[in-house]
This record gives structure tokens, C-alpha cells and sequence, in this order.
């Protein structure tokens, strides 16, 4: 299948660039372009995308307020946000994470890397950079979240004991195949476990396990 990706960024230099890159990829092709938010959440919808790339800050609506706006649309439940960003430590990053995206990318990324994000964000698998988003996450939710932690224990309490010690080892950073090692378990084991996980909670997709277990404590700054 086509991974149909559409590029949110005011600056449209940089959007032609991203374009050329991506339509060379056999498997990917951009189905749109906007110059702003708003426009962004329209032609996800109108063209079907499947990967978003969002620049964070635009003018009028900005990428934080467009990556709530499909979250929390229900038509658009299938689109994965990959938010661009100057500075990699960016605590609008964290924002766009709990607004819904899937992870992060500097906008000084390989062209590799980028190619290879928007695939994983596609296929929902896994954070984009594991680690990065990780530290990046415990850096700012240690400085307090805008959330009671209450509001993700409650929701924890819905998950198996498994399940609790595979969202800790999922906000660590490490992949499926990381954590059946640790478990003695199969990956697909784990992939299902992620999957309840994700279902219970009303998690996107891995990025959004990393928020819950970071700020309903179960899992903490520093800790692995």
C-alpha cells in the first residue's frame, strides 16, 4: 500500500523539498500541501492521508492546535502526526504529544530518518526516536504535567499486572521485540499486550502509552 502523506508547513520552500523526497519513495506519495493548521486538518480529511508531517509552529492555526484537532476527531482516528521542529528539545513537543501525535523529527533530520519515521509512524509500531522521546517526555512531566495523575491512575487500574509491566518497559523506549526478550514471551504476545494496552487507555498509538505512564507515575523521570 501507498502511504499517503500530507506536508503541513508555512514555509514553502521547505515543503517542496519534503515533496521531491517523498514522492521518489515507491511506497509513499504526498496527497496535499497546507500553509497552516486549519488548512492541515481539512486535507486530512478531504484527501485521506495516512502520515501527517505538522510543522509545530505556523501562523493563524498552529501544529498543536491542528494535532488536537485530529485527535479528537473521530473520521480522522487513522492519521498518524509526525510534528517538525526546529530545536529537538522543544517543550511544545511534549505538548503536540499529549495533543495526540505520534512523535517528533528535527526539521535538520537525514532525509533517511525522515523517510523512515514517516514509515513508523504508518505502521504504528513505535515511537519514532525511543529514546529521545523518552528524556524528552520525563524532562518536561518532571516539571508537572497539566493533568491530576489521578485522571491516568484511574485508568491504569483497567490493566492487567502484564500489561502494567509492558507499558513500563513500552515508556522506556524499548521495541517489541526488546521487551519479549526481557519476558520470555513472543513478540506477538507483546504486540497484543500493546494492543489491550492502547485499547483501555484510548491511546493512539505508543507515543500516547508513554504519556499515560509517565504522568499517571507509574513509571518516572530517570527511571528504565
Amino acid at each position: 500500500m501507498t502511504i499517503r502523506v500530507l506536508l503541513a508547513d508555512d514555509q514553502a520552500l521547505l515543503r517542496s523539498a519534503f515533496r521531491v523526497l517523498v514522492d521518489s519513495e515507491p511506497d509513499m506519495a504526498v496527497v496535499g500541501e497546507a500553509a497552516d493548521g486549519a488548512e492541515a486538518v481539512a486535507l486530512a480529511r478531504s484527501e485521506k492521508a495516512d502520515v501527517v508531517l505538522m510543522d509545530i509552529r505556523m501562523p493563524g492555526t498552529d501544529g498543536l492546535a491542528a494535532t488536537r484537532m485530529i485527535s479528537a476527531d473521530p473520521e480522522l482516528a487513522d492519521v498518524r502526526v509526525v510534528m517538525l521542529t526546529t530545536f529537538e528539545v522543544d517543550e511544545y513537543v511534549v505538548q503536540s504529544l499529549r495533543a495526540g501525535a505520534s512523535g517528533f523529527l528535527g526539521k535538520g533530520a537525514e532525509p533517511e530518518e525522515l523517510l523512515g519515521a514517516i514509515r513508523v509512524a504508518a505502521g504504528g509500531e513505535a515511537l519514532l526516536s525511543p529514546a529521545a522521546t523518552k528524556g524528552l517526555i520525563a524532562k518536561f512531566l518532571a516539571q508537572g504535567g497539566d493533568r491530576a495523575p489521578t485522571e491516568y491512575s484511574e485508568r491504569l487500574s483497567a490493566l492487567t499486572g502484564r500489561e502494567r509491566e509492558v507499558l513500563t518497559l513500552v515508556a522506556g523506549g524499548h521495541s517489541n521485540d526488546e521487551i519479549a526478550e526481557r519476558l520470555a514471551v513472543s513478540p506477538l504476545t507483546v504486540k497484543t499486550h500493546v494492543n489491550r494496552a492502547m485499547s483501555k487507555l484510548g491511546a493512539r498509538d505508543r507515543a500516547q502509552l508513554v504519556v499515560h505512564a509517565y504522568e499517571s507515575g507509574l513509571v518516572r523521570p530517570g527511571a528504565d
